[in-house]
């Protein structure tokens, strides 16, 4: 009796995963009226109904599918425990590149104009210099060869008084040094008997960037020239400060006019606020996002294949040879992360995509994105490239990029490691595998 139970549900299983892979609607809706299990069950190729229907392009199938229950089952974990297409929430995130906070921001203070003005010659306050909105750097002659690690060149007060004097000069209040202990700081302002940490501004100037070379001290002092690649050799804790600066820099750049009546604007709040100096303007009228600095959001996925072993990677004409990476796109007004990581991929790949998933965030400071790391699964699999936005895309199997990543396949070359693209492939890789 067992054994004719057992293969009664052997041949249902079959005749669904069949009926999927064909794109039969009425018989899967059928099937799985009587059995639901059905729809989390594989057959003997280890593939469910789902992944069936996504590879043969039954997207009606496949919408019934993920209706059906099919999206919890991808998003965790199987009952067994064993690891589906996208994992739980990791409360242990990776930290990016640009992403971590050295400074106490302290935006209460931003208003505070008698404190600010006293920090602003503090003896320990700290000051980075920027032109054309690149940060001074130093670096040695052996790091410029081998492509190191680079430093923010760091100035005191009296090295930039001048500058603040000018009335083109725009100078931005970054924060205060975190404390690691109570006895950490080495400044000699006190309040309440308790020593301030030191304060950290970022200016940016009209002045002629060998005029301002001229003030460091240091060798082998420039301000780069290619932010995209030579802003990624500073370490964690600089790329952070960076990463506010320039986002902050970049939009007075943009904004030194009011964008509602176009008259001249006035900077305040330690950079953070532009107010228009017509007083008959709108946008000081109650509540206006005008005059305050903007981030540009970003969504940037790994698509997975609905076979959980493959994923979808694009290149543009300007990368590198050999290099893929992830798909993305700006978030439109009005539009919800998951949909613009949806339309983002059809549009960019022709694939349609099912369940979404937010891994972590990465500023971006080229000039102001906030870029939203996404995992996403495919319902669809044919691949038919927007040659307007990306040269070529491909599925790559997981042994392909877990050899990338070693070097041993030279014909595919992943992003850098600074980028939220290469956690993401790398995160996809760690669900079931480690490097």
């Amino acid at each position: 009796m067992t054994s004719l139970q057992l293969s009664a549900k052997e041949d249902m299983l079959e005749r669904f995963l069949d009926a999927s892979a064909r794109g039969d609607l009425t018989q899967v809706s059928t099937l799985l009226s009587h059995v639901p299990s059905l729809i989390n069950q594989t057959g003997y190729s280890g593939w469910t109904g789902l992944m069936l229907a996504a590879r043969n392009g039954h997207y009606e199938v496949v919408e019934a599918l993920l209706s059906h229950g099919h999206i919890s089952n991808l998003l965790g974990r199987a009952d067994d425990g064993s690891q589906r297409v996208l994992p739980g929430s990791d409360p242990h995130q990776q930290e990016n590149y640009f992403s971590r906070e050295t400074l106490d921001r302290l935006s209460a203070k931003r208003a505070d104009t008698v404190w600010l003005e006293d920090k602003q010659s503090d003896p320990d306050t700290v000051y980075l210099l920027f032109y054309n909105l690149s940060p001074m750097v130093r670096s040695s002659q052996e790091d410029d060869n081998a492509g190191g690690e680079t430093k923010l060149c760091r100035f005191r007060y009296e090295a930039v008084k001048d500058l603040l004097q000018k009335p083109a000069t725009v100078l931005i209040f970054l924060g205060v040094e975190k404390r690691k202990t109570p006895s950490s700081s080495s400044s000699s302002q006190t309040v309440d008997g308790i020593q301030e940490p030191p304060a950290w501004f970022a200016i940016n100037t009209d002045d002629a960037a060998a005029e301002l070379l001229k003030r460091c001290r240091e060798r082998n002092c420039s301000f780069p020239k290619t932010p995209n690649r030579d802003l990624l050799k500073l370490n964690e804790e600089e790329a952070g400060v960076v990463a506010q600066a320039r986002s902050v820099l970049a939009w007075h750049s943009r904004y030194s006019f009011c964008p509602t009546c176009g008259s001249s604007t006035t900077l305040e709040e330690g950079g953070y606020k532009r107010s228009c100096l017509n007083l008959d303007c709108r946008s000081l009228k109650g509540v206006h996002n005008t005059c305050y600095p903007r981030v540009d959001p970003v969504v940037i996925m790994l698509v997975i294949h609905p076979d959980g072993n493959q994923c979808l990677l694009g290149r543009k004409k300007i990368f590198p040879v050999g290099m893929f990476s992830c798909l993305a796109g700006f978030i439109e007004p009005g539009e919800a992360m998951e949909e613009a990581v949806r339309r983002e991929v059809e549009e960019e790949s022709g694939v349609k995509v099912g369940p979404v998933q937010y891994v972590s965030c990465q500023p971006w400071p080229m000039p102001s994105n906030l870029m939203i790391g996404c995992l996403a699964v495919a319902i669809s699999t044919d691949i038919k490239v927007d040659e307007n936005e990306i040269e070529e895309a491909r599925w790559f199997p997981r042994q392909q990029v877990i050899d990338s990543f070693r070097g041993a396949h030279p014909a595919l070359t992943m992003p850098p490691r600074q980028t939220i693209a290469h956690q993401l492939i790398r995160h996809w890789i760690g669900m079931n595998s480690n490097l």
